[in-house]
């Protein structure tokens, strides 16, 4: 990659803007050794400043100036952002962060117009685009993923990206590279607190031994056992009214707003209801019932009734009792 003159990083996702900026910053000083780099916080930057490190140094190496914050500029500071974008030295870098809100938007869309690349780095609020940074980290890294591990390995580390990142960068260091489920579970499970939505999820995919290790597990660390049940059911149901939605044609997107869900829970119940018959998910609703009657008040063995309904419900599968 050759460095760009201007580069406007767009979006408030540390991990993604910390990136772009070591990108130019790499490419500069593959060129140039001797690069010199300047970063300032643009609330305190004043435009004799910018303009002082803007200019070619006496001893030589190309200038990388760094505006952090963009949308914090002041007016003065706007102005000459937006002034010196109209005719940028082609011996300079400048990279602009904004975090992409309202705040300061009349800067951002002025740099954009003035022809700064950009660079999007914003944060990644749908499961699918999470789950597919994890695929595209491990590709990054010379690795493979499976959608299936990368969805494990999201359960397990959660949902911030630098954790993400360090997480699959560890995994490249300690496997061949070739990542899948049981090298997620391997090295990451009972790190993360099992939920009663992890117990669901087993449960619905027909794999009763995870469901019950995850059910005991949750069991052990405190979880409370109504929540599980309350999950086992909602699990049962979302699988339920997603393959009577699937019948009337449509895809995830086009009906997330029938059905009142995100895309991203559909898409999962979708993968999910392909081993499911209408029998099948009576039974299992059946059994998710009775055992949500019974750990609120009706058993004096709260676990074992949500045993007993992780079987049922996972036996039920097959369209089975």
């Amino acid at each position: 990659m050759s460095a760009p003159a201007l580069l406007l990083v767009l979006g408030d996702e540390e991990l993604l803007a910390a990136r772009a900026v070591a990108e130019v910053v790499d490419a500069v000083r593959r060129d140039d050794p001797l690069a010199a780099l300047t970063e300032f916080a643009a609330s305190d930057l004043l435009p004799g400043e910018l303009a002082g490190a803007l200019s070619p140094s006496l001893f030589g190496g190309r200038p990388v100036v760094v505006v952090l914050n963009g949308q914090d500029a002041k007016k003065d500071l706007a102005a000459a952002l937006t002034a010196y974008a109209q005719n940028p030295d082609p011996d300079v870098s400048l990279v602009v962060c904004h975090a992409g809100g309202a705040k300061g938007k009349a800067l951002a869309d002025a740099l954009k117009n003035a022809g700064a690349q950009v660079a999007v780095a914003a944060k990644l609020t749908r499961h699918g685009d999470r789950a597919e940074f994890v695929r595209n980290e491990f590709r990054r890294l010379g690795g493979k993923c499976s959608g299936d591990a990368a969805e494990a390995l999201l359960e397990a580390v959660g949902n911030d990206l630098r954790e993400l990142a360090s997480a699959c960068a560890q995994l490249m260091a300690d496997t061949d590279g070739r990542i899948d489920v049981e090298v997620v579970h391997r090295y990451y499970r009972g790190k993360a607190e099992v939920s009663g939505f992890s117990v669901a999820d087993a449960a619905v995919a027909g794999d009763v031994p995870a469901a019950l290790e995850a059910l005991r597990w949750a069991l052990a660390t405190g979880v409370d056992p109504v929540p599980i049940a309350d999950a086992l059911a909602d699990g049962v149901r979302t699988v339920a009214r997603v393959a009577s939605a699937a019948r009337g044609g449509g895809n995830a997107y086009q009906m997330a707003s029938k059905l009142g869900m995100p895309a991203w829970k559909i898409e999962k119940a979708q993968r999910v209801a392909r081993g499911w018959t209408p029998e099948g998910l009576v039974t299992a609703m059946a059994a998710a019932a009775r055992c949500n009657a019974e750990v609120k008040g009706g058993s004096d063995d709260r676990g074992y009734a949500l045993e007993r309904a992780v079987m049922s419900v996972a036996a039920a599968r097959g369209g089975g009792r």
